[in-house]
């Protein structure tokens, strides 16, 4: 499906805050061809290894590779990884707000993979708390007349402990506050502009649904109950669900290889923020933002898409 044209200026013009659980995301890559002798576990021999932003970092590349200007609030460790983390940063053109605390470990997520499948991932993390959680909500106060939408980006890592707070200063700024949330207790994104829950998150939360029907009456009761503007449900092959004061409005999926669905839900979240940042209206912001999911997919891992790639040179 084409996209109707959208102001590149515009685009260029608007500016994101993501903040959240930054972390880096490695992969490893190699063949497989014999089985351990010491267990009975595939020998996976490393020829190539690669280095992407993952969590809020991934979405902050995201919202930086469509061509907004986007800064990223988030605390990561004083280690090796928390520096190649700030470096890929750099390379994909947004702006850190990081502070680096020296008790805690940069969360990175290993991949290891033979044949381009996945045999196994090894999380190394730890929660952020105590005084780097009162830097983190001093600079978001500072940081947050600058910018044009607001991304938290929730992956449970201690980042966002303060959310709370967060969403009643964005709003009281009126900024569009948009959340990729996470866990089963959505009571701390009360008063969000948005959240955009995939159909398992939702399902968590809401219970199983059997109908249409019934999946819009549990996702419009848990909008109007946590007093949110929004809910865009994204449901894969299904497409998306946007949920409002207006009823519910559906995009459909476009037909496309699944390669590698990691990431997806990063990419957008960050496209359809740039998109509201850039005065789009909701209907076109979510159009795109499915358009996009679509493409990542067929990439290898955490991905982005360009301007190009969504409208066309």
């Amino acid at each position: 499906m084409e996209l109707q044209k959208f102001n590149e200026n515009a685009i260029r013009s608007a500016s994101i805050l993501v903040v959240g659980d930054a972390m880096l995301d490695r992969y490893w890559f190699g063949d497989a061809s014999r089985i351990s002798p010491e267990a009975p576990v595939p020998v996976v021999k490393v020829t190539r290894k690669e280095e992407r932003l993952g969590g809020a970092a991934n979405v902050a590349r995201n919202s930086a590779s469509l061509g907004a200007s986007t800064s990223l609030l988030a605390v990561i460790g004083e280690d090796e990884a928390g520096n190649v983390l700030m470096e890929l940063l750099e390379k994909s053109k947004v702006r850190p707000c990081l502070y680096r605390d020296p008790h805690i470990t940069t969360t990175v997520k290993l991949r290891i993979l033979a044949r381009n499948q996945q045999m196994l991932r090894t999380d190394f993390e730890s929660k952020v708390q105590g005084v780097a959680l009162d830097m983190h909500e001093n600079r978001f106060a500072s940081l947050l007349p600058d910018h044009d939408a607001v991304i938290l980006s929730d992956y449970g890592k201690g980042g966002l402990d303060r959310i709370a707070k967060m969403i009643d200063l964005g709003r009281t700024f009126g900024k569009p506050i948009l959340i990729d949330p996470k866990g089963n207790d959505y009571s701390r994104y009360r008063g969000a502009t948005c959240i955009t829950p995939n159909r398992s998150e939702l399902a968590e939360v809401v219970g199983q649904w059997t109908s249409e029907e019934d999946l819009t009456n549990r996702a419009q009761n848990l909008r109007k109950e946590l007093n949110l503007e929004k809910l865009l449900l994204t449901r894969s092959e299904e497409g998306m669900t946007l949920f409002d004061d207006d009823g519910s409005w559906s995009v459909p999926a476009q037909a496309r290889e699944v390669f590698d669905v990691s990431g997806a839900g990063d990419t957008v979240i960050s496209v359809l923020s740039v998109m509201l940042a850039a005065g789009s209206d909701w209907r076109t912001a979510v159009t795109t933002a499915n358009k996009a999911g679509s493409i990542v997919v067929g990439k290898l891992g955490t991905a982005t898409v360009s301007y190009e790639e969504l409208f066309g040179k």
